[in-house]
């Protein structure tokens, strides 16, 4: 088992109940899952959907699963059942697909928008004009999908030393989350904020995160298989 467990009552500590932590348990075994369920943690974050899929068969059903990998549209139905929060949703064409899925199993599936805010290329996610765009009611179609709710915004600074750089795009992200907390509808009403990983969490908590996604530091570093 390789939990370290003095780091996540750390952790849990320094959050005082006040950030959810989403543990990212990507390749990581069952027993290892299972051991920090014992410890009382629920949410649990995956990257692939049908590692996601064999999980949720294995282990106990009240556990908050949480899809934080970019989501291909053709896969939403493998875990429509039963996901608990879809974060990192950067189209209008995924969300009619996860509404879609929704309505066939009888679910409101709860989704974060992914705003991009690093500075690198490969990063997914809708900029502010494309949110914009989303969010107006008088033109977006958004507002019509009755099988999800848009719960909050997500992002993913850049891969950087620099800390300062990451702390602006964060408090960038913040003030995009407080912008729209003033005007939700329906199914587009803004509780989340979803920021800062194992390596800039702290950062993230300072700009206003209220949902943390941490792997390595619970974890260790990360067991990809061999190729």
């Amino acid at each position: 088992m390789s939990i370290n467990t003095e780091k996540y009552k750390a952790i849990l500590e320094e959050l005082n109940g006040k950030v959810i932590l989403v543990a990212v348990s990507k390749t990581k075994s069952i027993e290892d899952i299972r051991a920090l369920y014992n410890l009382g943690q629920r949410d649990f974050g995956e990257n692939y959907v049908q590692e996601l899929a064999e999980k949720y068969e294995q282990l106990p059903k009240d556990i908050r699963w949480h899809f934080i990998g970019h989501l291909q549209s053709n896969k939403v139905k493998y875990i429509a059942p039963f996901v608990h929060l879809i974060h990192g949703v950067d189209s209008f064409n995924l969300l009619k697909e996860i509404n879609k899925q929704g309505l066939k199993n009888n679910r409101v599936i709860n989704c974060l928008l992914q705003i991009h805010i690093a500075k690198e290329e490969t990063k997914f996610g809708f900029d502010e004009h494309e949110l914009n765009q989303l969010h107006d009611t008088s033109t977006s179609s958004v507002h019509q999908l009755k099988n999800i709710n848009i719960t909050g915004l997500m992002g993913m600074a850049s891969f950087s030393e620099d800390m300062d750089l990451v702390r602006s795009e964060f408090n960038n992200l913040k003030k995009l989350f407080d912008k729209y907390v003033q005007s939700s509808t329906f199914n587009f009403q803004l509780l989340t904020l979803s920021m800062g990983m194992s390596s800039d969490y702290k950062i993230a908590i300072e700009e206003g995160s209220n949902m943390l996604r941490i792997g390595s530091l619970l974890f260790g570093e990360r067991n990809y298989p061999a190729k």
